[in-house]
């Protein structure tokens, strides 16, 4: 047999046949109340959320099972490919799809000619006439000219 039960507008407690009291609103709104004591706070304005014994608080302050069984889910971020400077998507594709053999002699065979590059250029540099970085003369202190002895004040 279902029993029909209400829910308390103030403390959210059911009330089940035959206790509990109605209040109706002068706008026409019904407010069932569970005791005369919640029926009277409500009245004075108190919020339910301050009283710890409410249903109201103890959902503000996480109290209780109710939220036990709802785990919020992760997504997982997906991966995505992007170019990267000095090389396009499709250039990206094609290394990747290369056999790691390939890919590796490819990349020795490129670190070669750089090297090869690297040492025909300081070859070069040489024969050209070394510059020579002429000596500054020291500079002087801010505040103008030479440096002049400082006058000396009081007994010597």
């Amino acid at each position: 047999m279902v029993i029909k039960t209400d829910l308390c507008h103030y403390t959210e407690y059911r009330i089940y046949p035959g206790h509990g009291q109605k209040s109706v609103a002068k706008d026409g709104k019904v407010s069932f109340f569970i005791s005369a004591k919640a029926d009277s706070l409500f009245h004075q304005r108190i919020k339910p959320v301050k009283l710890r014994w409410t249903q109201a608080w103890r959902r503000m302050n996480k109290k209780g099972k109710t939220d036990e069984n709802t785990k919020k889910r992760t997504r997982k971020a997906q991966k995505f490919q992007k170019a990267i400077v000095g090389m396009s998507l499709d250039d990206l594709k094609k290394k990747k799809a290369m056999k790691p053999e390939l890919r590796q002699a490819k990349e020795t065979a490129a670190k070669e000619a750089k090297a090869r590059a690297v040492t025909k250029k300081p070859a070069a540099g040489k024969a050209a006439a070394p510059k020579v970085k002429a000596q500054q003369p020291a500079k002087a202190p801010k505040g103008g000219g030479a440096a002049a002895p400082q006058k000396f004040k009081g007994k010597k």
